[in-house]
């Protein structure tokens, strides 16, 4: 347990008072608005709907204006705001197949059932500065516009299921955990395994899924699908026995097509990791789906060799919340601690040039 020392209160009111000073920056320019974060930085604001557990839009576009930008620090605030609300509930499962598509890709089929849907990218821009943004007041023209598929868009792993060539996977009867209620525990279902990495740190979560691909985990991933849209979200009051609609929320889910050359008890087939996250953000829900994968290696009998299918490892260390909090509580006050080392030190220092001498004569 970490205890701060209580004093220097005159200084960090005055720490505050220069924080705020600084989030609002040179007076002669017009202040950032809460609607202009939320509408003009949505990447950024679905990053920190994901990583603080939260989707509320105008919430997480507070968050990143109190934290300057800093957006670990935003969806701290965010996750920290969001244990005090109130649960009164839990939602029906999500059935994406009925998203409201905005994008929708396949890199294993060109032609599939409800086709592909290339949406709102950067994947076939040019990486160069468009100095044409920094014009203030410039508009640019609408994008076209076609008629979304009218009928449900099956999955990709559902085709190659329906020829035996994917792993079914099983639903458990059994409630899954709550990371938000339980602490983590070993060894981890699956379930609570996907909570963790869908609130976890993107970066962390990319740095581990490309370890894979670079031959630190056994994995030779397709992108089976990618779907980005929105979907409902159901809700059934235990006073009225029956499902109603709360609203829609944004997601990206991505399922990831792996090779799997069998075991004693499973054929050789394809087998999938998955993702799934608020908002529009691709790379961490392949980042996910590939960490998913790895995961997944002790109970396809596979040998556990990297760090990416280590689940301890993993679970524990994805976290950024808890990771920024371990690593920053290094900033207080750790004097006495530091006497302590220091004086042991000396102590250790003093007693070999003492048994020097002593050897010398």
């Amino acid at each position: 347990m970490y205890v701060a020392v209580k004093g220097g209160e005159r200084a960090i009111s005055a720490a505050h008072a220069w924080l705020d000073e600084t989030r609002r920056g040179d007076v002669s320019v017009p202040e950032l608005t809460i609607a202009q974060i939320e509408q003009q930085m949505g990447l950024a604001v679905e990053r920190v709907m994901a990583e603080g557990s939260c989707h509320d839009r105008f919430l997480a576009a507070l968050a990143i204006k109190q934290a300057k930008g800093d957006l670990i620090e935003a969806a701290f605030l965010l996750r920290a705001y969001r244990t005090t609300l109130q649960r009164f509930g839990a939602s029906e499962p999500l059935e994406t197949s009925r998203m409201r598509l905005r994008r929708r890709i396949s890199a294993t089929y060109k032609d599939l059932p409800g086709g592909q849907v290339l949406g709102p990218t950067f994947d076939y821009t040019h990486r160069l500065l468009d100095f044409a943004l920094a014009a203030e007041g410039s508009e640019r023209p609408a994008a076209p516009e076609a008629s979304a598929p009218a009928a449900e868009v099956p999955r990709v792993t559902e085709l190659l299921a329906r020829e035996g060539l994917m792993q079914r996977e099983h639903v458990a009867d059994d409630e899954p955990g709550d990371l938000t209620r339980q602490p983590l525990a070993f060894p981890a279902e699956r379930p609570v395994r996907l909570q963790n990495l869908a609130r976890g740190d993107e970066g962390f979560l990319l740095a581990l899924g490309y370890s894979t691909q670079r031959g630190y985990g056994n994995a030779h991933p397709f992108v089976g699908e990618i779907r980005v849209g929105h979907i409902a979200v159901e809700f059934t009051p235990p006073e009225l026995g029956f499902p109603i609609e709360l609203g829609e929320i944004g997601i990206t889910e991505c399922q990831m097509v792996n090779q799997f050359k069998g075991s004693r008890t499973e054929p050789a087939q394809f087998t999938r990791g998955y993702g799934l996250v608020f908002g529009h953000g691709e790379r961490r829900a392949m980042a996910m789906s590939l960490v998913d994968r790895g995961l997944r290696a002790r109970e396809l009998g596979e040998d556990i060799t990297a760090p990416a299918q280590d689940e301890e490892f993993v679970l524990y260390h994805s976290d950024n919340i808890e990771a920024t909090g371990f690593v920053e509580h290094l900033k207080l006050p750790h004097y006495v601690d530091f006497q302590s080392e220091l004086e042991n030190l000396r102590t250790i220092r003093r007693s070999a040039e003492q048994a020097m001498q002593e050897a010398a004569e």
